[in-house]
């Protein structure tokens, strides 16, 4: 099984990634499209001429990767739908199990702004997650629910998607992972120090004026999705 978990930043994607990668019969890849993206697109993110030396950049080149056979059993890619740029390959993931994992505007928003100033629609990738739903399909969940209840939602997800349940999804060590992308030393703090996932989430954060319109713009999409998501 290939299983392609499409989320944009700031949405328990990496402790999903650790999640998988903590079952003997998985292996993982982080962001594999990261680099290409950067390149292509010119974007400035945090680390970005480290990103680009330590990690390919050539999006036919990572296709290419991401369908080669994995050294496991089954594998798990996390991607971003925001760095699938037009040009690049998609046919690799349709052979793949595509799951969307959401949370909501809000949560993104105000955890993507303490890392990097005035994020845009672009940079959140709710859009551009409706767009490849719509062209690939798959299994939706949502973070908050998997936050609330990780065995539930994770025995959810594996019924889905027809993969037995591994307990050993719900714990890992702590600290950072080999397969981890460069960008991890700015944006993984956190979950490198957790052994599992943390527990509900609690009220909705109160976003500054100037990030409401964004919240507004994005909730569409989260909306459309919401509606999808299992249960």
């Amino acid at each position: 099984m290939r299983i392609a978990m499409w989320s944009g930043p700031r949405n328990l994607s990496t402790a999903m990634m650790y999640s998988f990668g903590a079952r003997a019969d998985f292996s993982v890849m982080d962001e594999p499209f990261y680099a290409a993206y950067l390149a292509t697109s010119g974007v400035d993110h945090p680390m970005r001429a480290e990103i680009l030396a330590a990690h390919e950049t050539d999006p036919a080149r990572v296709a290419e990767i991401c369908s080669a056979d994995p050294p496991t059993p089954h594998l798990y890619m996390k991607h971003m739908p925001h760095h699938m740029l037009g040009g690049f390959p998609l046919d690799w993931a349709r052979g793949c199990v595509n799951v969307h994992l959401i949370r909501h505007p809000a949560r993104v928003i105000a955890s993507y702004a303490a890392k990097r100033e005035r994020p845009t629609l672009d940079d959140i990738g709710f859009a551009q997650q409706v767009r490849l739903y719509e062209a690939l399909g798959g299994v939706v969940i949502d973070s908050t629910d998997i936050r609330a209840d990780p065995e539930r939602m994770l025995r959810r997800l594996c019924d889905a998607i027809d993969l037995p349940f591994d307990p050993a999804m719900l714990r890992w060590p702590a600290g950072p992972r080999a397969e981890d992308g460069v960008w991890a030393a700015h944006w993984y703090g956190a979950v490198h120090q957790s052994t599992g996932f943390a527990g509900a989430e609690g009220d909705l954060p109160r976003l500054e004026p100037d990030l409401q319109p964004l919240m507004v713009e994005a909730m569409r999409y989260y909306t459309a999705l919401q509606t999808e998501k299992l249960k």
